[in-house]
């Protein structure tokens, strides 16, 4: 069980007051936007607070990432606004458990490795486009509802909020110069609602948005016909939420592996978002991923093991029972200023010193998968553009590279030494590089420094063998690795090839 959890393990070194700190400061952050995207949802207050405490306690105990943070994410909440809207709130449970399913399935049989797929210019993107939409996010919170109609606050309201915000920041800022022995984030959370409480000054809070006050999360089975219609209904939905957590988690993974300099689970990650997921539909939750933004929040306060999370989400689940008249009056500008800071420590400010020092096909992905996560608030989009671009671009890239080196040697024998892969990409360049009619009697193409890669390579050689056959001419094969004989083994109803036998390669020795 230590090995599985690890929780309890005493021999750790765990910095507990860090760790207990660092989770109240994620909760006091968590519980603004967990309220706010249920309410965009249209369901209720509670069902967002669900999703936190409960993504939030699985994820901690079963995760592969001990520091990492998960709740109630925008990013996968916002995929089933519409079905909310269409069906109700029992299909989106229902839709919830099911890409819990989907997410428990690529963990299970080890999928979750395909994330290291994922180009540094495309995290540069995504990572700033993140800090885009929180930074946006926590300036909506300057707007009010008056009569109805929304619009930004004006005259003494805004001064307020603005300076207690700028105020938040400040702390935040300045704090850790001279200490962090304590979450700078709390800190100014606690220092912002102590002075508004004790001036008695009017401005936006928490209970503004709406009320946190509850009962215990109870079980509760889907309200919703269990048929094959109901499936086709609830499925892209599911698939799309599942995609868009894993991308968010996963990513949210590597980047907490870089900042901590550890290595953590993806396989393990993705099969515990399932699980949570699974919990949330039949719990009343709103589903969920890692959320980025608390994650470094936990981060920069010294949450680095799983307690931080279990208190962060122990905390929300006590805020619910009995602590939400307190929270409610918590300032909206502390949770801002906190969650400003936050956006600015999420954008990847190196981007602008390496923009002249890299490639211009990266610096473009990084710019478009910002924007469109930016614009559309898709991050599963956005990153899915992002790696297709990045992968044709390798794959032109590498085409490019393929050449060949010509020599006749002393028996009157042709080698045509191959550099580069050989794929889609580089199969037209490669039969071009050879000169069929005018070629001896005898040609060896040396695949020492080239790799047969896919179907396109064996067709590739195929052609250039009729060629040679056609003219009454030999064509051998020399240095090709184990895979490539195999793949060639594989495709000999479609090509017939003379792998000449090399006595200093054992690999290439027919027994």
């Amino acid at each position: 069980m230590q090995k599985i959890i690890n929780l309890f393990d005493f021999k750790q070194k765990i910095n507990y007051k860090n760790e207990i700190l660092a989770g109240l400061a994620v909760a006091m952050t968590m519980i603004p936007e967990s309220l706010s995207f249920a309410i965009l949802a249209g369901l209720s207050p509670l069902t967002g607070l669900y999703a936190a405490f409960l993504m939030g306690i699985v994820t901690a105990i079963l995760g592969g990432r001990p520091g990492m943070v998960s709740g109630g994410a925008g990013a996968t909440v916002v995929v089933l606004i519409a079905l909310a809207a269409s069906h109700g709130v029992e299909y989106l449970f229902a839709a919830v458990i099911l890409a819990g399913v989907l997410q428990f399935s690529v963990g299970i049989f080890k999928l979750g490795k395909f994330v290291r797929l994922i180009p540094q210019p495309v995290m540069y993107g995504f990572l700033n486009g993140l800090a885009v939409i929180i930074f946006m996010a926590q300036v909506a919170q300057f707007k009010v509802v008056e009569n109805g109609i929304e619009g930004w606050m004006q005259g003494p309201a805004l001064y307020l909020m603005a300076g207690l915000t700028l105020l938040t920041i400040a702390i935040v800022f300045i704090l850790p110069k001279f200490t962090k022995a304590v979450p700078a984030s709390l800190v100014a959370i606690i220092v912002v609602f102590g002075i508004v409480y004790f001036f008695g000054i009017d401005t936006k809070k928490v209970i503004d948005i709406a009320s946190v006050g509850g009962s215990l999360p109870s079980f509760h089975i889907p309200s919703i016909p269990f048929t094959l219609e109901t499936l086709k209904i609830i499925f892209p939905y599911a698939l799309v939420m599942a995609g868009v957590g894993l991308i968010e988690s996963l990513l949210t993974l590597n980047m907490v592996d870089e900042i901590t300099s550890t290595k953590g689970q993806s396989n393990r990650e993705a099969a515990a978002q399932g699980i949570a997921n699974i919990t949330n539909g039949f719990f009343g939750g709103m589903g969920g991923c890692a959320m980025v933004a608390q994650t470094l929040v936990n981060i920069g306060a010294g949450g680095r093991a799983r307690l931080s999370a279990i208190v962060a989400a122990i905390a929300i689940l006590l805020i619910i029972l009995v602590a939400g008249p307190v929270i409610e009056q918590i300032p909206m500008a502390a949770l801002v200023g906190v969650m400003m800071m936050v956006a600015i420590g999420t954008f990847e400010w190196v981007s602008f010193r390496i923009i002249n020092k890299m490639p211009r096909h990266d610096i473009f992905i990084g710019m478009l998968v910002a924007v469109i996560t930016v614009l559309l608030h898709n991050l599963a989009l956005a990153v899915l553009i992002g790696v297709v671009i990045s992968a044709l671009v390798f794959a032109w890239e590498s085409a490019k590279r393929i050449r060949a080196r010509k020599y006749v040697d002393e028996d009157g024998v042709k080698h045509y030494e191959i550099f580069g892969p050989l794929f889609f990409g580089s199969a037209m360049a490669f039969t071009e590089k050879f000169d069929v009619k005018n070629d001896p009697d005898e040609v060896i193409i040396d695949f020492k420094e080239s790799k047969v890669v896919d179907m396109s390579a064996i067709e590739a050689l195929n052609k250039i063998t009729e060629k040679y056959h056609k003219e009454g001419k030999k064509l051998h094969l020399r240095h090709l690795s184990q895979d490539c004989r195999q793949l060639l083994k594989n495709a000999e109803t479609v090509i017939d090839v003379n792998i000449i036998e090399d006595p200093t390669y054992k690999v290439m020795t027919n027994k």
